[in-house]
């Protein structure tokens, strides 16, 4: 039984040649993902630990459909003080069809859409913009 862990996210999946599974939107994503954090792959009796991925392993999907999660309901409330908030959220989610591990999947030519590469996104340094300073404004004398 072929398998891997993969990293979505913050999250870390196990999966295998196709299973769905429902993962976080990160972005926008449409027809295919390439997940290129896989973190461990197991081939029947050989297994592939990453540190902290496997190098040139990847995971193929296609996403099957997209959606939102269960409502989660946040109240706070402080007592005696007339204090209360309720506030919703639905996750937004994707399920995601795994079609091959480590290879590409039957099929993908140059005729199908560019699969979406599914990391993380480095974080541009932070730079402070410079402000002109204004000249200092003469006093009248008297």
């Amino acid at each position: 039984m072929k398998y891997a862990i993969i990293r979505s996210g913050s999250k870390q999946y196990q999966v295998k040649e196709g299973q769905s599974l429902e993962i976080e939107i990160m972005g926008t994503a449409q027809g295919s993902v390439v997940f290129d954090q896989v973190l461990l792959v197991v081939d029947e009796d050989k297994v592939e630990v990453g540190t902290p991925t496997v190098e040139g392993m990847k995971v193929y999907g296609t996403i099957v459909k997209e959606g939102k999660g269960d409502k989660v309901i946040v109240f706070k409330y402080k007592s005696k003080s007339r204090y209360r908030k309720l506030n919703g959220h639905r996750q937004p989610f994707a399920l995601v069809k795994i079609e091959s591990i480590g290879v590409a999947p039957v099929g993908a030519g140059s005729s199908s859409p560019k699969p979406t590469k599914v990391s993380p996104s480095p974080k541009k340094p932070v730079t402070k913009k410079s402000v002109a300073k204004k000249p200092a404004t003469k006093k009248a004398t008297k």
